[in-house]
């Protein structure tokens, strides 16, 4: 649903009730020969169990084999060829045409250096106006409600950054809606986050937003953050998401004296091409939040910056490089929760997503920034980009388990599942092994596992994918944790073992590796053990590359990166349990 667009002069905002909750509708322009139209919201209840389908996921519903479901099936009934997979929110291609590359090569040459020093000057132009409205003043003193005087220096500065803007190519910024006042929405909330250059409705209502502490240390640019009264998260206070949110509830009962703090619920830069599962805690408090989405309508999107894709300094160089650069902000009505919905912060997050999908036209899908860094992780075995353990992940989170606390356990967990060796497990026995109840979530990861229509998984399967999410840059530790399960009494597996290891631990349904088991197995024993796989990957660390990435995943040359952290502006401050007591189940094993 979108907001009406806004006009001049005398506003009034229509009140539309909806069951329990309150949308607020500006009216149309004057003069538009319109009548103010009442819109019913739409109303989400609470998603069933287990994790909603989404057409933009990132990855293929999870089939680990295209004629059965599991890693190693060996016949059932043919299902067709599988879908193609999906864009992922994570990875940005650009591909600019041949006269493309040649304009930028002119602006390189001519506008670029120019539009560089400017943007430069601007931001140190900006410096003193923030330095001497907070010198003097203790710590505390820029916690107050705004004053007469730095309304005034407000305006300098929003003059400042919008003048850098408009010399950085953004000629025109097309804004849609009313921006609601304090008093109406405290917390207005942002998506999609794709880029750096999302500063832009930050500088143009110089609103508040959560930073991590350290960033105030920063020169110059900490002086900036500092002026526009942030809450603060620190990394060194255990306690310190909770008084964050507490902050943040203490600013939107303040009745509009402090400014509105700008949050960013996806927390980490994505493509656009859909909405990420917002993180709970800009919903916590139970406030209204006013909606806002973001659109860069240019032919070459320079402005993406997601963690497969162009660097940050090269989307500076090419966005600056273009004459004209799009950006549209469209201020949707203001959400005010239900009752429900501020009791369950994940379904109030859940529901202001569904809102904002539908204004720009895009899916949602229930990936998270983690299910990045999974995707991302540094390994000498790296994820294809239709890996399926990515929806595995996803499940393991949606029954309440943390991977990240799962690890010390994995021994034991291989231990157990050793001992059963190739006998299957049904879903009753696969909810007893885990001590859960069934569930469609459950449902949903077992199906993962299926190989045939006898509808049982090997457990061994299981355990190697479990231990690639909660170590997923420890791919050697994997591996040897799955040749323990594999191996035969004198630790040795055959091929056939190694292609379950290997599609388990990328989560594809189909890798060849014979070619790269006869290179293993130099003496054509049939055979090989750990030691021997371990003494071929530290001969040649690239074996993925030659014998299977070549046709099986897409290997960005250009991405040399460590475990990524959030790339956005708003950093997490949802507390660690947020979503424990709508999932308190916890994994134990015999």
């Amino acid at each position: 649903m979108r907001g009406s667009p806004g006009g001049r002069g005398r506003r009034a905002a229509a009140l539309v009730r909806s069951g329990s909750r309150i949308l607020l509708l500006p009216p149309p322009p004057p003069g538009s020969g319109l009548r103010s139209i009442v819109r019913r919201a739409p109303r989400f209840a609470a998603p069933p169990p287990g994790p909603a389908r989404s057409s933009c996921a990132p990855y293929p519903a999870m089939r680990l084999s295209s004629r059965g479901r599991g890693c190693c099936a060996a016949g059932g009934r043919e299902r067709g060829p599988p879908p193609p997979p999906p864009r992922s929110p994570f990875v940005h291609k650009l591909r600019p045409s041949a006269l493309q590359k040649a304009k930028i090569a002119f602006m390189t040459l001519t506008l670029f250096p120019i539009r560089l020093f400017f943007a430069a000057f601007m931001m140190l132009l900006a410096w003193p106006f923030a330095f001497i409205a907070s010198m003097g003043s203790a710590e505390r003193e820029l916690e107050r409600p705004l004053s007469w005087w730095r309304k005034v220096v407000d305006f300098l500065l929003k003059a400042i950054m919008r003048t850098m803007w408009f010399a950085g190519g953004f000629h025109w910024i097309n804004v849609k809606g009313r921006q609601a006042l304090p008093a109406e929405a405290a917390i207005l909330t942002l998506a999609p986050h794709s880029s750096y250059f999302d500063a832009i409705p930050v500088t143009m209502t110089m609103a508040s937003i959560v930073m991590k502490a350290e960033s105030k240390d920063i020169p110059v640019w900490g002086t900036l953050i500092k002026y526009i009264r942030p809450v603060f998260v620190s990394r060194s206070d255990q306690d310190s998401r909770r008084k964050t949110v507490e902050e943040i509830k203490r600013r939107a009962q303040s009745d509009g004296k402090w400014p509105q703090i700008m949050i960013f619920p996806e927390g980490t830069c994505t493509n656009r091409s859909c909405l990420i599962t917002f993180k709970p805690g800009a919903f916590i408090p139970g406030v209204p939040v006013q909606p806002v989405v973001l659109r860069y309508p240019n032919k070459l999107d320079t402005i993406t910056w997601t963690w497969q894709g162009p660097g940050a300094l090269e989307i500076l160089w090419l966005t600056l490089c273009q004459f004209h650069n799009f950006v549209e902000i469209e201020f949707l009505p203001v959400y005010i929760p239900s009752e429900e919905e501020k009791k369950n912060p994940s379904l109030y997050a859940n529901n202001v997503r569904s809102v904002m999908a539908e204004a720009l036209g895009v899916s949602v899908t229930d990936y998270t920034f983690e299910d990045c860094q999974l995707a991302l992780a540094e390994g000498q075995l790296r994820l294809p980009s239709n890996t399926c353990l990515l929806e595995f992940a996803k499940l393991v989170r949606s029954l309440g388990l943390k991977p990240e606390k799962l690890e010390k356990d994995l021994d034991r967990y291989s231990e157990s599942a050793k001992k059963k060796k190739e006998k299957r497990v049904s879903l009753k026995e696969f909810a007893a092994y885990l001590e859960v109840p069934i569930s469609d979530t459950l449902e949903n990861m077992f199906a993962l596992f299926v190989e045939n229509e006898d509808g049982v998984i090997d457990l061994r399967e299981y355990v190697t994918a479990l231990s690639v999410v909660c170590r997923p840059s420890k791919t050697l530790e994997t591996i040897q944790l799955a040749f323990k399960m594999y191996e035969s009494q004198n630790g040795t597996i055959i091929e056939n073992n190694l292609a379950c290891i290997l599609k388990t631990a990328l989560g594809v349904s189909d890798l060849n590796v014979t070619d790269l088991f006869k290179a293993i197995d130099a003496e054509e024993k049939g055979k090989i053990t750990y030691d021997d796989f371990y003494r071929y990957t530290e001969m040649y660390p690239d074996f993925a590359e030659e014998y299977l990435y070549h046709d099986q995943m897409e290997v960005e040359n250009c991405l040399k990166t460590s475990l990524p952290a959030p790339n956005g502006f708003c950093t997490d401050f949802s507390p660690e349990n947020a979503d424990d007591k709508k999932n308190p189940l916890q994994k134990k094993l015999n």
